[in-house]
């Protein structure tokens, strides 16, 4: 039986602005052996499900740092500093990356990001009939071409490769799981 590994000391390491790194000292039950494990602190992320009436996902084009690539996306991001609920951030970031806004927001589903070395969650919300009302808020770390997307070729996308961010491609899980009435919201 896989049981939780005894944390022993935690350490920080760095403050970079998005995410803390610490230095976490475990002790392993099978072996009773000590282990450093480093794990980035970082606050929740939100991916945002936006239907318009016409059954279109609004989606973003934008360059990503970290794969040195331009990605087609849903809108979303970090939770800012006190925000607590994941719902109220996705009809934020979904207004100021592409100015839609829509109806009925709620929680679709949770996941970790990646156990492995963080520590937060990513959510996905839904709303839907979305429509554009609003000029777009960029910050200064944003450029994004807003796309109307048909619901019905976003499963091609991710098979042919076209959507390639994992927790996306996830978000469009939960939504695909969604439709086929296997997850409520």
């Amino acid at each position: 039986m896989i049981t939780p590994w005894k944390k022993i000391g935690s350490q920080p390491v760095g403050d970079f602005r998005i995410f803390k790194l610490r230095s976490d000292i475990c002790i392993n039950p099978r072996t009773g052996k000590e282990h450093d494990f480093y794990v980035l602190d970082t606050v929740g992320w939100v991916n945002v499900i936006a239907l318009t009436p016409a059954r279109e996902l609004v989606m973003v084009r934008q360059y990503r740092v970290g794969s040195d690539t331009v990605e087609l996306e849903i809108p979303g991001g970090m939770m800012d500093p006190g925000e607590n609920d994941p719902v109220a951030t996705a009809v934020r970031e979904l207004r100021e990356e592409t100015g839609y806004a829509g109806e009925n927001a709620r929680l679709l589903g949770k996941i970790w990001s990646n156990p492995a070395i963080l520590n937060n969650q990513t959510f996905t919300v839904l709303i839907e009939n979305c429509r554009l009302q609003h000029d777009v808020e960029f910050d200064h770390g944003e450029d994004l071409t807003t796309h109307l997307v048909p619901v019905a070729e976003v499963p091609q996308l991710v098979a042919d490769e076209k959507i390639g961010h994992s927790l996306v491609v996830v978000a469009l899980y939960h939504f695909e799981l969604w439709q086929r009435g296997l997850k409520q919201a």
